[in-house]
């Protein structure tokens, strides 16, 4: 019998409507609207599974289940099933045309630092650092002394004058004051700031890479209690833009962090926990396996990917790139081909999909260098898959020559697989070498907005290979859409109209607006794959109120999300699901 029938809805493109109905949090049948069926038939066309707590997607991992493409990507008729009296017993809620969509996903979020982006005051307005001290100073006056003062979210890569330590110092008068950039790559904070968490800064006042990323995490050690309710808050601020599930990479060992929540009654997301290559060793021990369930979180919980950072960020110039940056250097890069090639080997033996973060041109370069050597060292030689990765890093560093001879085989069998976070920036030779080697490019498209003017400033030589998914998609890469949040809100229609207008409703035009996808493409990005429901889909779905496809760009950039089901409950709209 029917746990739900959604009446009266639309998939995205259609012109007429249909019937939806749940069991088990399984999507049974779609027919069209009116046909009338009883509780033999539904039984009979359930899907098999293990019951109620198959409630999450089957899947390999955070990767797409099919790639980012127009046209249908459905394999029959969305309606099926027969004429027959309707069941008594099922809760029907008719959605009076609304469109459904599958639920959206974020692949890239700072789950912490995303929650807590919302207690902190906010420099993104700032266009020079005079403007953000100006802030400083203002939010100085009206802030209690005796607990640090945080700022996010400054852009000095685009100011014309630069941080000073004795300028923040100058304005704080001795407050604790401490300002993470937009992209979490750097710190400007005072001489209090620096001494009280012990850390050494010089004339500039900023950290950069791993130091920020400390003190960053030093700055959100609050009691768990605390954090924990801010990540429920923005969970359901999510659940409210038809988000279902996130790839959680903040940095820390992230299992028990989620395991405590959920038991804790956090319900609004599921979450795929990535785990950082600090905890490689660890999570090798205890088995752990990228797409594997954890037990007793009823379904929301999943080992996530390997993340790795190989460079750091356009913001700070640290992205490492083949042309020098106007202030000079290349940017750096902060693991080795030869290193993050025994990385990729040593992540397919243990069953955990990397995630390489790279975004200059020139450490997208590395990373697919790396991945195409391990495939072909994994595919060389079977002995590869049993001995120690010291042992296949120094078998896949001495490859020769002909060996490359082979690379169309190995790589037609994809033996090592996994995803570039951001992709940034690309040189015209690589773009192709994403479908090749089976590599998705997991893409943040509301940067492009964001970076366009530190682009054209930065990286001005090879602007039109920054930010290019057109470009990605025509070579036939796979797209997966996130935020970076707290770097870019998490919002998938925030990214989606990105994607697909190169614009937002700001009064600027449009940014390089050749490389503008199809909001089809966009929302498959978002939906690991998918644009439709079909029947046998877990019940993770957003309910619209208008089609994705038709409404106009600035509707779509703020899609009014009536209702999110996950596995056929309501994580938002619950009145408007009410029998």
């Amino acid at each position: 019998m029917p746990d739900l029938v959604l009446r009266s809805v639309r998939q995205p493109g259609d012109a007429t409507v249909s019937d939806l109905y749940i069991t088990d949090g399984v999507v049974t049948h779609i027919v069209p609207a009116g046909t009338t069926m009883d509780a033999r038939a539904t039984d009979r066309h359930r899907p098999a599974h293990d019951g109620p707590d198959h409630d999450g997607p089957d899947h390999d991992g955070p990767a797409h289940d099919g790639p980012a493409h127009d046209g249908p990507d459905h394999d029959g008729p969305d309606h099926d099933g027969p004429t027959r009296p309707r069941p008594t017993h099922a809760r029907i809620v008719d959605l009076a045309g609304r469109t459904v969509i599958p639920g959206l996903w974020d692949e890239h979020v700072h789950m912490t630092q995303w929650a807590l982006a919302g207690a902190r005051f906010d420099l993104s307005a700032a266009a020079s650092a005079r403007e953000a001290l100006e802030l400083v100073r203002a939010q100085i006056i009206a802030d209690a002394p005796a607990t640090p003062l945080i700022g996010v979210r400054f852009r000095d890569a685009i100011w014309a004058d630069a941080p000073t330590l004795h300028d923040l110092d100058e304005v704080t008068q001795g407050h604790p004051t401490a300002l993470i950039s937009h992209d979490l790559h750097c710190v400007w904070l005072n001489s209090a700031a620096a001494e009280r968490f012990g850390v050494p800064v010089d004339a500039s006042g900023l950290l950069r890479e791993q130091a920020a990323f400390a003190l960053t995490i030093a700055l959100g050690q609050l009691p768990d209690a605390e954090v924990d309710a801010l990540a429920a808050q923005a969970g359901t601020r999510a659940a409210a833009r038809g988000v279902v599930g996130i790839v959680d990479f903040e940095m820390t060992w992230n299992r028990d962090v989620w395991q405590r929540r959920i038991s804790h009654g956090f319900n609004a997301l599921r979450v795929d926990a990535g785990i950082y290559l600090a905890d490689l060793d660890r999570a090798i021990a205890e088995r752990m396996h990228t797409g594997d369930r954890i037990a007793d979180t009823h379904g929301l919980l999943t080992v996530g990917p390997l993340k790795l950072l190989i460079d750091g960020s356009l913001n700070t110039r640290t992205a490492f790139c083949v042309d020098e940056y106007p202030v000079g250097g290349h940017g750096m890069l902060t693991v080795s081909e030869d290193e993050l090639t025994a990385i990729l080997l040593a992540a397919k033996r243990a069953a955990l999909l990397p995630a390489v973060h790279a975004i200059g041109d020139a450490a997208n370069t590395v990373a697919l260098n790396a991945f195409e050597r391990a495939a072909i060292a994994f595919e060389r030689d079977a002995d590869a898959r049993t001995p120690t990765a010291r042992g296949a890093a120094e078998h896949a560093q001495f490859l020769q020559p002909e060996d490359f001879a082979r690379a169309d085989a190995a790589l037609h069998s994809r033996a090592v697989v996994g995803r570039i976070e951001h992709a940034q920036f690309l040189r015209t030779e690589d773009f192709a070498r994403f479908a090749r080697l089976g590599v998705t490019a997991s893409v943040q498209p509301e940067h492009a907005l964001d970076d366009r003017d530190a682009v054209e400033l930065n990286w001005a030589a090879g602007a039109a290979r920054a930010f290019a998914l057109r470009s990605l998609l025509d070579a036939g890469a796979t797209l997966a859409f996130g935020s970076d949040a707290p770097v870019a809100p998490l919002d998938p229609f925030t990214a989606m109209s990105a994607a697909s207008s190169r614009a937002r409703s700001d009064g600027r035009g449009p940014w390089r607006p050749d490389q503008v996808i199809t909001r089809q493409q966009a929302l498959a990005a978002s939906a690991r794959g998918r644009t439709r429901l079909r029947v046998g889909d877990v019940a993770d779905i957003a309910v619209l109120d208008g089609d994705p496809l038709t409404v106009s760009d600035a509707t779509f950039e703020r899609m009014p999300v009536a209702a999110t089901l996950l596995a056929g409950r309501a994580t938002h709209g619950a009145a408007l699901l009410a029998p």
